[in-house]
């Protein structure tokens, strides 16, 4: 017979461990002044800038000659050597044409502090205050909404217990996620959203899977206990959930080593994202659904020993 993993064993050090490091991260994101949001989510002036120069330039080059310009972030794009930067702008809303009039000025500052011929304005995007809060109301709304309808679902076809610990587990993701995006002031952007989302995906993916072969073995599986059942149902799927993630891990990786820019921060989410959803679907949502069935035995058994008193002194009422 296949040797069981006790994981349950490890549930209370789990569960310690993922709230201590959740903590960690979302405190050092709120003392570094919040998420990093990018100009999706921040309105504001966004430019892709080239800069032809011989010499190196770099970060700290471009944000010096562009000093005088107020909530300003520069950051350079792929390889250093390449000269390639974006440059993004808060919005004032008390300046006047507030589009031209900094466009302009970034581009009369880099040709100042570069040479005249030595800039180049590759793209330019703008996004007022109005689609910046439009746009996060909607997020935050349509991932709430989505969340909703998996739960429903879950519920459909399995049990509450099962529905409760997926989502238990699918916010346990987000909030790390979310964490170690914001403790490392990663950009904050759509393709933050859709990483999110995608992570949502895979980790109820493998829970499901896990869920699907508990809920088998609590039918197939005589004489076992409700952790026992748990312990053989992980161990069975193990083999499938280390190799469906590792293979995703190799492909994602590839891209973060290969790409540049948001697409790098978007698959360095995603290879953050397959960890913890793997082991939130082995450790997290497993040992909550074992908490909830051993709260409900637990509530079950007193009522059914309160119910017996009540009758007992009943029938000793009568006799009496």
């Amino acid at each position: 017979m296949e040797k069981t993993i006790n994981f349950t064993k490890l549930r209370f050090v789990m569960l310690a461990l993922s709230a201590v490091l959740i903590i960690a991260f979302w405190t050092g994101t709120f003392l570094q002044g919040g998420f990093n949001f990018g100009i999706d989510f921040k309105a504001g002036l966004n430019q892709r800038i080239h800069i032809t120069s011989s010499s190196d330039i770099s970060e700290s080059d471009v944000k010096e000659a562009l000093n005088g310009i107020d909530s300003i972030q520069v950051q350079s794009i792929g390889d250093v050597e390449n000269h390639d930067f974006m440059v993004r702008v808060g919005v004032d809303e008390t300046v006047a044409n507030f589009q031209r009039v900094v466009k302009d000025d970034i581009l009369n500052k880099l040709k100042s502090a570069f040479g005249d011929g030595s800039v180049e304005i590759q793209s330019t995007d703008f996004v007022g205050p109005r689609f910046a809060g439009s746009l996060t109301s909607q997020t935050i709304f349509l991932t709430v909404f989505a969340l909703a309808l998996i739960l429903v679902y879950i519920w459909i076809r399995f049990k509450l217990n099962y529905a409760f610990s997926a989502i238990a587990a699918i916010f346990h993701d987000v909030l790390f996620l979310l964490g170690f995006i914001g403790v490392l002031q990663l950009e904050f952007s759509t393709a933050t959203i859709a990483a999110v989302l995608t992570i949502i995906g895979y980790s109820l993916n493998d829970t499901i899977v896990i869920f699907d072969r508990i809920r088998e073995n609590t039918k197939l599986v005589k004489g076992k206990s409700f952790e026992e059942t748990i312990n053989i149902s992980v161990t069975q799927s193990l083999s499938r959930t280390v190799i469906t993630s590792v293979t995703t891990l190799i492909a994602v990786t590839a891209i973060f080593l290969l790409a540049t820019g948001s697409i790098k921060i978007f698959a360095l989410n995603l290879i953050v994202g397959v960890i913890v959803g793997t082991y939130s679907s082995v450790f997290i949502a497993s040992s909550i659904l074992l908490g909830w069935h051993n709260i409900g035995a637990k509530y079950s058994k007193k009522s059914v020993t309160s119910k017996n008193k009540d009758e007992g002194k009943v029938i000793n009422f009568n006799k009496a």
